[in-house]
């Protein structure tokens, strides 16, 4: 991958944290623009889709989440990275359900915010030669086309929630640390604050599960991990 081709939008308003994180991704090698309101963001991202977007949840004009939604109709694949001054659950899975494929929240790390670019476009560039297609249940998973099908019902799949899905299945039946799926699958060490895995499983129970609440194939190995029982 050559990060000088990738482009990277940013949509915050506060000119500090825009200018700090404009000279490190130029420093790492990748093109930068940015939009310091939701309409101009959502316009940006129109004229010329970006190959991953930041955007604040916090905006003057525009809720994140609407924002988010927005792009989202222009694009269901590119990567949105949300940032957040609000560290509840809640917050961040209604991010994660408005589209978001990640959030972080503020203050952040650059260095972490930049490991998790690149594990987005490592994906992204991933050798196909393995199992792209599978059943889990009633539903049929496609990683190459980012799909879980139920029935007449498809549900689209975030950039993470393939590479979830896809470390899931190469390790069917056996428990897969939290620990371990951050690394692989996010590119970060893990926190004792991190919730990043339990959301993201959240939401793939939603779109495999019958019963989300109550799981037959993407089950919580208590103190540990997950494991996916197809």
């Amino acid at each position: 991958m050559s990060a000088s081709k990738k482009k990277i939008l940013i949509i915050e308003d506060e000119p500090q944290i825009v200018l700090g994180l404009t000279d490190a991704l130029e420093f790492e090698g990748f093109e930068v623009v940015s939009a310091d309101s939701g309409k101009v963001g959502v316009s940006l991202a129109r004229q010329g889709l970006p190959d991953a977007i930041i955007l604040d949840l916090m905006l003057p004009d525009a809720n994140g989440f609407v924002v988010c939604e927005q792009i989202r109709q222009l694009d269901r694949l590119i990567p949105i990275i949300m940032l957040t001054a609000r560290s509840s659950e809640a917050d961040k899975i209604r991010g994660l359900e408005a589209g978001a494929d990640d959030y972080v929240t503020k203050p952040f790390s650059i260095g972490e915010l930049i490991a998790r670019i690149r594990a987005i476009f490592r994906r992204t560039t991933r050798p196909t030669e393995q199992v792209e297609v599978f059943d889990v249940g009633r539903a049929k998973v496609s990683l190459a086309a980012h799909t879980v099908t139920v029935g007449k019902t498809v549900h689209q799949l975030s950039f993470y929630e393939v590479g979830l899905m896809r470390l899931l299945h190469e390790r069917a039946g056996q428990p897969v640390s939290r620990d371990e799926i951050l690394v692989k699958v996010w590119g970060i060490d893990a926190s004792p604050s991190n919730r990043t895995v339990d959301n993201f499983i959240v939401k793939l129970r939603k779109k495999i599960e019958k019963k989300p609440d109550k799981p037959e194939h993407i089950l919580t190995v208590y103190g540990f991990g997950y494991k996916l029982v197809p």
